[in-house]
């Protein structure tokens, strides 16, 4: 089954990018922000909560680093401008990290202090693991002097909970996912139930330690272990969220909403949206062979 799953994501690599956007669409607001600020208005009249997305990451010039900044900047102005329960995430390649680490700093301190201004919060995500080192450093730099600001860790990494445990110590604000990208298996548990099983451990070791997190998943079974885990610890509910992709198990995301419980959406906005969209076909081969299967039914 790996190897089919493995050979359908990368036939659907090989689509001209019209095609997999047709398909694609569904997991991305739109090009605009003003496609965002209108999915998160939905959301919200659900009573869904949201974080935004300028789809992009690794450029290669400042020049496109501080496109990315500015397009951050405006996602912060159209939040407060629209009053939208929402708040930013980014990438740190996107603005600069792999460049030049005093001036991503400086990227993400005027994003920081617009964000604070607005009172809002902005969640710095986590990329492949060659960036795994530099990116908690600079959070743990920017942490210094601004509260507004969480990072993103990943269970199948096998350093995520000693990197927790230090995390922790300083009050750190999470969003805990699996991760997605592909790393040897020296440094990343490769079965599904271990990454599980890891993600679990550090979330109990979050909670534990009184740390917000954001709890990330479409995995029924980690929601129901999740739901087992608050219940058991009497974890009050201003100290975690649920949170899931746009458009990825709708009616898991209803239910958790309807549990009383609060759910956040990522939506991801922009022109840079095919890396993204295949990084969700490799995480969810399904996705792929319903594309694939309907390539070949269209008539």
């Amino acid at each position: 089954m790996k190897l089919l799953n493995s050979a359908i994501v990368s036939f659907v690599k090989l689509l001209p990018k019209p095609v997999v956007h047709i398909f694609a669409k569904k997991y991305i607001a739109g090009e605009s922000l003003d496609d965002a600020v209108r999915v998160t208005k939905e959301l919200n009249a659900k009573g869904i909560l949201t974080t935004i997305d300028v789809l992009g990451e690794s450029v290669n010039t400042k020049k496109e680093c501080e496109q990315a900044k500015n397009e951050c900047l405006a996602v912060l102005d159209a939040i407060d401008n629209h009053k939208l329960n929402s708040n930013l995430s980014l990438k740190p390649t996107q603005l600069g990290l792999i460049i030049d680490r005093d001036f991503y700093l400086n990227q993400l301190t005027e994003i920081l202090e617009r964000a604070k201004k607005y009172r809002n919060f902005v969640r710095i995500d986590m990329e492949d693991s060659s960036t795994t080192d530099a990116t908690i450093e600079t959070f743990n730099d920017l942490r210094k002097k601004y509260s507004n600001v969480g990072i993103v860790v990943q269970s199948y990494l096998r350093r995520t909970f000693n990197d927790v445990v230090e995390q922790n110590k300083l009050g750190t604000h999470y969003r805990l996912c699996k991760g997605i990208y592909v790393e040897e298996e020296k440094i990343a548990y490769k079965g599904v139930q271990e990454v599980r099983d890891n993600f679990m451990k550090i979330l109990e070791r979050m909670l534990d330690d009184g740390n917000y997190v954001g709890i990330a998943t479409h995995d029924d079974w980690l929601v129901e272990e999740s739901y087992k885990l608050i219940k058991k610890k009497n974890i009050p509910k201003d100290k975690f969220e649920f949170q899931m992709l746009y458009g990825v198990k709708e009616n898991l995301r209803d239910r958790i909403n309807a549990d009383g419980y609060k759910i956040r959406i990522y939506v991801p906005y922009g022109g840079h949206w095919y890396k993204y969209s295949i990084r969700r076909l490799q995480e969810n081969p399904q996705m792929a062979w319903h594309i694939t299967k309907s390539i070949f039914s269209l008539n």
